[in-house]
């Protein structure tokens, strides 16, 4: 089941060409959002944002020449998936980093670099979103039946790190053998510590569907990083590590526009989400249209995903402004004249984490994880011939899974309304 990657420019988000930065006097401040644009007080250059993509860049050649040495497939190894995660994370940033700066890049230029980026960060996170799809389906299935925790898998059947699916990421231990024997030892009236004939089916079923689709993910990775479509990416990445095509008003642009714009494409979309509706636990609203007819993924889920997206965005745009604060601190700690203890000497690898945004990124993450979760189920259950048990295991683990989407809502918005919104 392939994930989804919704256009940040979707105008349900408010993001289009009318609420860009060049939109009436620019984003909106004051204590509506509570989210900051950045540490800086003063304009930030072009020059920030150039440095970015370039250290970015850098890391994304780093990871494929990685990825090239630890081998893929039977040869995978634990730094292939690393440096798969790490290929993923940059171009992602990039990506991004594209779309929010946009007005400061050559326009031809981003246009055509973002949609390709975004087809080797996609393709690359099919596998890994597959296995941890199926371990994820294994332990609720585990849970709601009462019973331990899902075995670990031994030495003998953990596979290579990268396992069938290198380049998307590690191999989780789905121990598909476990469920199966569990299937054919269990009785009537079985204990608490194992499956009932149609959980452990269900758990079977699963993991043939979803490791076909693993497989099948890892083929279509391996293909992505030999074509000619790929070698032409990393050519493009390889030249923005020395040179990035800005515009030539950019010598005078100021990034924090474009940044709070990001933001506020955020703020006008999470308003538009019930919040008031998922403030209440156990409102249901998550099973509602549960039994429509329509196999297409939940619609209503649809809006949490932009959100998500959009909180990304908003992210990778705080990053490229902490880098211009940490560059002009290094710059005044190299005077003669400036204090060296307030200062810094050195420039952090990252900027310091902000708890606000990582709580609400991690609540819009569950949700996206336990949605696609409970379209597999779906999925599964849809399949031809399968015994009643087998149906009414597969339909409990899809409500579950609702019951976590409809949870990661309540968590996003006690997180949004007390922690970003209520900082100032």
């Amino acid at each position: 089941m392939a994930q989804q990657h919704l256009d940040p420019t979707d105008p349900r988000t408010g993001s289009g060409p009318g609420s860009g930065p060049g939109s009436e006097s620019g984003p909106r401040t004051g204590p509506k959002t509570g989210l900051t644009t950045g540490p800086t007080a003063g304009p930030v250059s072009a020059e920030a944002l150039a440095g970015y993509l370039r250290a970015q860049a850098t890391e994304f050649l780093r990871a494929l020449r990685l990825h090239r040495e630890t081998g893929a497939g039977a040869a995978a190894s634990e730094g292939s998936a690393e440096a798969a995660l790490a290929l993923r994370r940059s171009a992602r940033r990039i990506s991004g980093s594209l779309h929010t700066f946009q007005a400061v890049l050559d326009p031809d230029w981003s246009e055509a670099m973002r949609p390709e980026l975004a087809w080797v960060s996609g393709t690359l996170a099919l596998e890994h979103a597959c296995s941890a799809r199926l371990e994820r389906l294994l332990q609720a299935l585990h849970r709601l039946s009462g019973t331990a925790a899902l075995p670990a898998q031994g030495p003998a059947g953990a596979g290579p790190a990268g396992g069938p699916g290198g380049p998307g990421g590690s191999a989780r231990s789905s121990t598909p053998a476990a469920v199966a024997a569990t299937a054919g030892t269990t009785t009537a009236a079985p204990g608490r510590g194992s499956l009932t004939v149609g959980a452990a089916k269900a758990g079977a079923l699963l993991d043939r569907q979803l490791t076909l689709a693993r497989t099948r993910a890892h083929s279509t990775a391996l293909q992505a990083l030999g074509s000619s479509r790929f070698h032409a990416v990393a050519d493009k990445v390889a030249v923005l590590a020395s040179e990035v095509p800005l515009t030539p008003a950019a010598g005078t642009a100021d990034l924090r526009p474009l940044a709070g714009a990001a933001r506020e494409r955020l703020v006008d979309a999470v308003a538009a989400l019930p919040l008031i509706t998922a403030g209440s636990p156990y409102n249901a609203e998550a099973l509602a249209h549960g039994l429509s007819p329509d196999p297409a993924p939940h619609p209503q889920d649809a809006p949490w995903h932009q959100v998500r997206l959009l909180l990304r965005l908003h992210r990778y745009a705080l990053e490229v402004l902490y880098r211009a604060a940490e560059t002009a601190g290094t710059a005044a700690a190299a005077e003669p004249t400036a204090p060296t203890a307030v200062f810094p000497t050195t420039t952090p690898a990252a900027p310091p984490p902000d708890l606000r945004l990582l709580a609400a990124g991690e609540a819009l993450d569950r949700h996206r994880d336990a949605s696609e979760a409970s379209a597999a189920a779906a999925h599964a259950a849809r399949t031809p011939r399968i015994t009643p048990a087998t149906a009414y295991a597969l339909g409990v683990l899809h409500a579950d899974q609702r019951h976590e989407v409809e949870a990661a809502r309540y968590a996003f918005q006690r997180s949004w309304q007390k922690d970003v919104l209520g900082s100032l």
